[in-house]
């Protein structure tokens, strides 16, 4: 059973992993106060002692600006201690860990940024809401060699890599999509001058992982996922840009929080659940009123980016890492088939933790039991990540409804 690619040792730089699996970097939402938790500690060690190669931290911002939520980290020295609990943790279990790094840019508020929402232009978040405006030129200079603060802080802490968030609608990825990108100066117009702004996050990011021996990965979209944003042909610009960076791999992706959100997940989204767990009347009642217009549903197929990360496969020489809709066991071995180095999974590894072991050591055993109904994702942003299934004795009937799940499975 274990002649299978999934289980082969590969390196990732300097960095060799046990197995080809690594958990994605799927937001969690167990951080308290911006800080790790011994809930956070709790789940990566599950997943740790699942199986994974690696398991990753999930949308860590670099500053206080950069975050979208509460139950966020946040890349400050204050962490450290944290963090090295939970890798000291990890490593004991046989697993190599990460984080996640990046700018949630314009998708927060206020309160939790400490100051107006900053973004590539100016405008109006309608998810939050709240006006957000254009970032001055050392605003845009120091958040960048936040990245590198961020990276430098990681090592102190033990860990093994950083993925850079470059995609998903957050604010490197804001700054490269020309929807959200509308500036004049060096940093608009052109994907050339769109670009620069990650130019400066990865040199950042480079040198201080040059200096502190951390593996980096770079996660970006490969269509934003709507008309309007990126399509794939400026998207493997930016991939070819990424590359030359010299990063150790490249996490390809998609989709565009505020715009196309279902187009990074696929699936249904279930506002009865999302809603259940707004604390907000307004915002309860205006997303279950108009969150079927607001949230577009996409449909789910699994390895549902294989067909463009193939093209980006043959265009690209760095090591890739395919995410993107992995239940199977054989879908997994045909991915890697494929030639990508890794493959990444969250909701899977939210439903069962130990499937990596699980498909290593059980005869026949070929899926886990995700089936994507997407109530860990409505659930997250309220409370934490968990799998409905998980929870279907405490969940109330209206739920169980929405989800088409039996109390008793």
């Amino acid at each position: 059973m274990e002649d299978s690619i999934i289980f082969t040792p590969h390196k990732l730089g300097k960095l060799e992993l046990r197995n080809r699996v690594i958990r994605s970097a799927a937001f969690e939402g167990m951080a308290d106060g911006n800080r790790p938790t011994e809930k956070l500690k709790k789940y990566h060690l599950s997943v740790a002692e699942g199986g994974v190669g690696m398991t990753t931290l999930a949308y860590a911002s670099v500053n206080r600006s950069g975050l979208s939520f509460d139950s966020q980290l946040c890349m400050e020295e204050s962490v450290i201690p944290g963090l090295a609990d939970i890798a000291d943790a990890v490593h004991k279990a046989g697993a190599a860990i990460s984080v996640q790094i990046g700018h949630c840019g314009n998708m927060t508020h206020f309160k939790t940024a400490g100051g107006m929402p900053l973004g590539a232009s100016s405008g109006f978040n309608l998810y939050s809401p709240t006006l957000y405006r254009k970032m001055s030129g050392r605003e845009i200079a120091g958040c960048a060699k936040d990245f590198g603060k961020a990276v430098r802080i990681a090592a102190k802490a033990g860990l093994d890599a950083v993925e850079v968030h470059a995609g998903h609608g957050y604010l490197i990825s804001q700054f490269l999509s020309p929807y959200t990108n509308r500036r004049k100066d060096e940093y608009g117009g052109s994907l050339e001058n769109r670009m620069r702004f990650m130019d400066m996050c990865l040199s950042e990011v480079m040198d201080a992982a040059s200096a502190t021996g951390l593996s980096v990965l770079v996660k970006t979209n490969m269509r934003d996922g709507f008309k309007g944003g990126l399509e794939i042909d400026e998207c493997l610009e930016v991939a070819k840009r990424i590359e030359s960076h010299k990063v150790d791999a490249i996490v390809l992706s998609g989709g565009f929080v505020s715009k196309a959100p279902m187009y990074v997940m696929r699936g249904s989204m279930p506002i009865v659940s999302m809603t259940h767990y707004m604390k907000l009347w307004w915002l309860k009642f205006g997303v279950r009123i108009f969150g079927k217009m607001m949230i577009r549903e996409e449909p789910f197929s699994e390895a549902y980016f294989l067909e463009d990360a193939l093209k980006f496969r043959k265009e690209l020489d760095v090591p890739l890492v395919y995410v993107g809709g992995l239940v199977r066991k054989s879908k997994i071995e045909e991915v890697l088939g494929k030639g990508f180095e890794f493959v990444q999974m969250g909701r899977a590894l939210v439903n069962t933790p130990d499937f990596v072991n699980r498909m290593r050591l059980e005869e026949g055993y070929e899926r886990c039991a995700c089936d994507h109904k997407n109530y860990c994702i409505a659930r997250m942003y309220s409370l934490d990540m968990v799998c409905c299934k998980h929870l279907r004795n405490e969940l109330p009937d209206k739920i169980l409804k929405e989800l088409k799940i039996d109390r008793e499975g």
